[in-house]
């Protein structure tokens, strides 16, 4: 049976606008990846991070296709950290020729997922494969006014916010600070290296060198995950247990008919006895993802 695509309006994305002659390289030389690879059609997954190489904000990257043109530069990111966001990149601005506008009042932000939402096309507005992960869709950046009467001519029918956050969490896909602390997480611990969010040969950018030593001296010991819980989920930050050893802590969830799904950071060392994880007398059960990558004395235990 076809499913028709669904699409979700996320109220919790802003967009800002960066626009001016210099507006690739001044972001080229500070998020995690290629921004040269920006195209119509086709966005990249980046982050910003601290000089020691902790997460800070992470975004998606698109051109805008009205009005502005190819001129501007669209970063859907996190509402509540959008502020934060112009604040710190305009402290590296400098003499770059460029300029931020929070345009949160003008474009909302749709996530179409379901089967055929890939082919997805959408007249006169930004619309592009998710970098992340094919099965996570496509998300477009369009006119908040005309947003709905958009997609809903297109064919696409309204879901709740709810079955979009279940198909991230069975995925494994990270929801901002929902997931990942600012100043503490660490990339290669969240994805971003599987899930396209870092292009290893674009060259220097803030933080790339503790990203980089992460990835070559193999210095990643946890990885945030999906599991199941076996039970109402706790609440975010809930440490999970090994007996009487801390063994991860769980961040988003969602509450099921049969108890709960959501994602923990959880040491790769506690893997090999995942049967006795728990959390608040709960039963978590982790649940790795196809394309992540684990170290071999973890993915055969």
């Amino acid at each position: 049976m076809t499913v028709t695509p669904r699409y979700v309006l996320l109220e919790n994305r802003g967009i800002l606008a960066v626009s001016g002659p210099d507006r690739t390289d001044f972001l080229q030389g500070l998020v995690s990846n290629d921004i040269g690879k920006v195209a119509p059609g086709h966005a990249v997954y980046a982050a910003l991070l601290t000089p020691q190489g902790k997460y800070l904000h992470d975004f998606f990257i698109s051109e805008a296709v009205t009005g502005e043109g190819a001129e501007t530069l669209l970063l859907d990111c996190e509402l509540g950290g959008l502020e934060a966001l112009q604040k710190r990149l305009s402290m590296y601005k400098l003499r770059a020729d460029v300029s931020m506008e929070d345009r949160s009042g003008d474009f909302a932000v749709a996530a179409i997922f379901g089967e055929g939402s890939i082919e997805t096309a959408l007249e006169g507005v930004a619309v592009y494969a998710d970098p992340r992960l094919p099965k996570a869709g496509v998300r477009s950046v369009l006119a908040k006014t005309d947003a709905q009467a958009i997609l809903e001519k297109a064919g696409f029918t309204a879901t709740e916010p709810a079955e979009y956050d279940r198909l991230r969490l069975t995925l494994g896909l990270p929801d901002a600070s929902r997931d990942l602390i600012p100043e503490k997480s660490i990339l290669l611990e969240n994805g971003f290296d599987e899930l396209n969010g870092i292009d290893w040969d674009k060259g220097c950018y803030m933080g790339q060198e503790l990203t980089a030593r992460t990835k070559y001296r193999g210095l990643v010991k946890k990885r945030l995950m999906p599991v199941t819980f076996a039970g109402p989920p706790p609440d975010p930050g809930s440490l999970i247990m090994l007996g009487e050893k801390e063994a991860g802590e769980v961040r988003s969830s969602q509450l099921t008919e049969d108890g709960g799904i959501g994602l923990a950071l959880i040491r790769l060392e506690a893997l090999e006895n995942s049967a006795e994880l728990m959390t608040g007398g709960i039963i978590v059960t982790p649940q790795k993802p196809d394309w992540m990558s684990l170290p071999d004395k973890v993915t055969n235990s």
